[in-house]
């Protein structure tokens, strides 16, 4: 298989670099020079939010499939399309799940309403909107038939750069006393970026089309898995602090942000954290262990030094160690 990969040196688009050149397929990234691509893939160079001019070294060449993770303005991904249309057998556009319009119910598959949006955005626009307008650019270009929409969850793994995953293994590394948001076995829904590469190419090579929820089956994990992965695998001596969701949010702590990962029962956990994905597993999703995640994501961020790559575009995760204490002190 021939694959360009836009962007392709970060997170998501590495993961699926990574996994296309151990298949031994013939790897190009597009990308504007920040970061190295990995070994072994061809690089060309350019700069998509400069429009047509941006795109110029894509002008030549062919391939089987193109992935696209774009982010932001959907003419961004309307304009790389165009210029691929003839040239790429299928698009495959990393998008979200949060296109659907609110609220979203638990068990939603892909069938639900989507929030409005247009592929000629040019501007920034809120993320919803700018992935389901990647959506509708991408469709509209390729057409249904070729083109595959992954609509992901919560992604962890190596090479995060949002820093959710990465913010909880620092946390317990440095030991003491956690504050661990329960209920302790909150049912978590996410993939490994890894299994997420795996599934992406499978689906791309196969000709799959339409949309997909790429995120583990519900449950997959639970709070208490997921920190208690993260203690052992550290190896320290933090002491997780079981507190229930009161609390913790009558202390002003956001969910998602302030504490990573967890969202306590309600709208927002159906929404995230309970999605139907029955049509990625009958399309051969496979999830590996909470376990392997988290002991791989530490093994890449040890040799780091701890501080992951985060990206400029979204803002910090994680409270500080005085808010914890002071929370701490209130449950105890």
């Amino acid at each position: 298989m021939r694959l360009l990969v836009l962007g392709g040196t970060e997170f998501v688009g590495r993961a699926v670099v990574e996994e296309a050149l151990a298949r031994d397929w013939d790897v190009t990234v597009f990308h504007r020079g920040r970061h190295a691509p990995p070994p072994g893939a061809a690089a060309l160079h350019g700069d998509r939010t400069e429009g047509t001019e941006g795109l110029e070294e894509l002008r030549g060449g062919t391939w089987d499939a193109v992935v696209d993770t774009w982010s932001s303005a959907p003419s961004v991904v309307r304009d790389a399309a165009r210029l691929l249309a003839g040239r790429a057998g299928r698009y495959v556009y990393v998008s979200s799940r949060s296109v659907y319009a609110w609220p979203v119910a638990a068990g939603q598959a892909e069938d639900g309403p989507l929030v409005e949006a247009s592929e000629d955005d040019w501007d920034d626009v809120p993320y919803a909107q700018a992935k389901r307008g990647g959506e509708l650019a991408a469709t509209r270009v390729f057409g249904a038939e070729r083109t595959l929409l992954a609509r992901a969850g919560l992604i962890l793994g190596p090479w995060e750069n949002i820093g959710r995953l990465p913010w909880w293994l620092n946390r317990m590394a440095r030991g003491g006393r956690v504050l661990a948001p329960g209920p302790r076995d909150l049912a978590l829904q996410y993939i490994d970026v890894r299994d997420m590469a795996i599934w992406l190419l499978d689906a791309a090579e196969a000709g799959l089309s339409g949309p997909y929820n790429l995120v583990s089956p519900p449950g997959h994990t639970t709070m208490r898995e997921l920190l208690e992965s993260c203690v052992r695998v550290t190896g320290s001596d933090a002491e997780l602090c079981w507190t229930e969701p009161g609390p913790v949010l009558e202390a002003g702590i956001a969910p998602w942000t302030d504490l990573p990962v967890w969202i306590p029962p309600g709208e927002l956990y159906d929404a995230m954290h309970r999605a139907d994905v029955s049509k990625a597993l009958a399309a051969g999703l496979r999830c590996r262990p909470v376990a392997e995640t988290v002991a791989d994501t530490w093994e890449w961020l040890s040799g780091l030094g701890g501080r992951a790559p985060l990206r400029a575009d979204r803002g910090t995760v994680g409270i500080g160690p005085e808010l914890e204490a002071k929370v701490l002190a209130m449950v105890s």
